[in-house]
């Protein structure tokens, strides 16, 4: 009988839910809503870890976020109802989730159907979290240089279509030499090209958000080197690393691991791991198939710990704990690299406010000493 009631509540969802255009609403919302799914898969872990069954964890979690049917259109409450549903009707829980949650985040749970659920949730909230960490800071490397740049086009345009134009007008006919004339011939491109002056780093940023992930080659190696390409290496190749050491400490042997993971991934990652892949069938351990894929990922240091790792019978216990050391590296080395860029960009303002400084006094001086000539 209870298991009746189960069924027919997450029935009664459903028919409630039947409307085409909430279902979508609802599904685009449980894509964005990372933390809302992470409490979920945090409650479900908690329950199951307490001997629930994985459909009264649901129907526990759907009352909780619906309040018990008063809020039945809330998005997520949609997303446990469909889940519970699909669990109904005999399919994996990874399956379940289909169109509501990330191909990475089914893959990682695909592990707990066959496995230990508890641990495959726990294990996809570690690498959740891990990359949350990971972006706070890529953002802050990114939006203030970013906007300080934008900054001195703005202060660029102000000296050259306001103070130049008038000071020229004082003394139309001076030659004019050293920063003077610098400032002056900026004022005239900027007059003409302002258009161009304020769409060129908006560009940039379009194109290198555009291609960072697909563009790859030997020359995108020596790229990754440098901002913001390091900083998506750094952000790409440790995600990867939390996920692959989920998988295997699931279970899972490397190889099928590296090509589960390859299925969720874009053309960058999708090079190294076919590289690795490659030598990996030869014979070789991960870290050897990643050195000689020469990829340089995920970096040269963890590629040599791993060498040496992967020859332990506890390769998975060593790998995860790598991973979670190479975390927190990786935050403290992203936010030092955002100090850095920040720091250049503020020089580069400061550079070019001074340089306009001594420009403005330059043709000062110059107009000064002509008008002095001519009396």
């Amino acid at each position: 009988m209870p298991e009746i009631r189960k069924q027919n509540a997450f029935s009664k969802a459903m028919s409630r839910n039947n409307n085409r255009w909430l279902l979508t609403y609802a599904k685009i919302m449980s894509n964005l809503s990372n933390k809302k799914r992470l409490k979920i898969y945090r409650k479900l872990s908690a329950l199951l870890r307490n001997r629930f069954s994985l459909m009264n964890a649901l129907e526990i979690i759907y009352n909780g976020i619906s309040e018990e049917g008063k809020k039945p259109n809330d998005p997520m409450a949609i997303a446990v109802s469909v889940w519970g549903h699909s669990l109904q009707e005999g399919h994996p829980f990874s399956d379940c989730l289909k169109g509501w949650a990330p191909i990475r985040e089914r893959l990682m749970l695909s592990v707990g159907d066959v496995a230990n659920l508890e641990s495959a949730l726990l294990n996809l909230i570690k690498v959740s979290e891990g990359s949350t960490r990971m972006i706070r800071p890529i953002i802050n490397a990114v939006a203030y240089p970013a906007f300080l740049m934008m900054m001195s086009v703005l202060i660029l345009y102000a000296i050259g279509v306001y103070m130049v134009p008038p000071m020229l007008g004082a003394a139309p006919n001076i030659v004019w030499t050293g920063t003077a004339k610098t400032l002056i011939d900026l004022s005239d491109w900027i007059q003409n090209h302002w258009k161009l002056a304020f769409s060129i780093l908006p560009l940039l940023g379009l194109l290198i958000y555009g291609t960072i992930g697909i563009w790859t080659g030997r020359i995108r190696v020596k790229f990754d080197r440098f901002p913001p390409w390091s900083l998506y290496k750094i952000f790409t190749g440790i995600t990867w690393l939390l996920a692959l050491s989920a998988l295997v400490k699931g279970g899972v042997p490397v190889s099928i691991a590296l090509t589960s993971l390859r299925r969720d991934s874009n053309r960058y990652l999708k090079e190294r791991i076919d590289g690795a892949l490659s030598f990996i069938k030869n014979g070789d351990n991960l870290g050897q198939a990643l050195d000689k894929a020469d990829y340089e990922f995920p970096d040269k240091q963890i590629i040599s710990d791993l060498k040496v790792y992967s020859e332990l019978d506890n390769f998975e216990d060593v790998l995860d704990k790598l991973a979670n050391e190479c975390l927190e590296d990786s935050v403290y080395m992203i936010e030092q690299r955002a100090e850095l860029m920040n720091t250049i960009a503020l020089l580069c303002v400061s550079g070019i406010i001074a340089w306009a400084v001594f420009g403005t006094f330059d043709m000062q001086d110059q107009i000064t000493s002509a008008m002095g000539k001519t009396r």
